[in-house]
C-alpha cells in the first residue's frame, strides 16, 4: 500500500505519470485534502503542511477535525463464545 503518516492521519499516494508528480490525499476521513510535489522529501513535507493546515483550519472556523477511521470493528461477546 502507497501510504504516509503523521499526526494520527494517513494519506494516498499515487505517481502522475502525465504531470510527473506524487499526488496524495488524507485518507479516513469526509474532508477532501489533497496535496503534490515532485519528489518523496517535498511530498513528505506536503503532506505535512496538509495535516497542519487542516487542523488549524478547522480550529480557525470552529469545527471539530474529523479523527481518521482506524478500520477496526470492536464487538463485545460474551466469554463463553469468546
Amino acid at each position: 500500500m502507497n501510504a504516509m503518516m503523521y499526526r494520527g492521519y494517513a494519506a494516498r499516494i499515487e505517481f502522475d505519470s502525465l504531470d510527473e508528480i506524487f499526488v496524495g490525499r488524507i485518507s479516513g476521513i469526509r474532508d477532501r485534502v489533497g496535496f503534490h510535489a515532485d519528489t518523496v522529501p517535498a511530498l513528505k513535507q506536503a503532506f505535512h503542511e496538509a495535516v497542519d493546515d487542516y487542523i488549524e483550519t478547522c480550529a480557525k472556523t470552529g469545527n471539530e477535525p474529523q479523527k481518521p477511521y482506524s478500520g477496526k470493528v470492536m464487538l463485545r461477546v460474551k466469554s463463553d463464545i469468546h
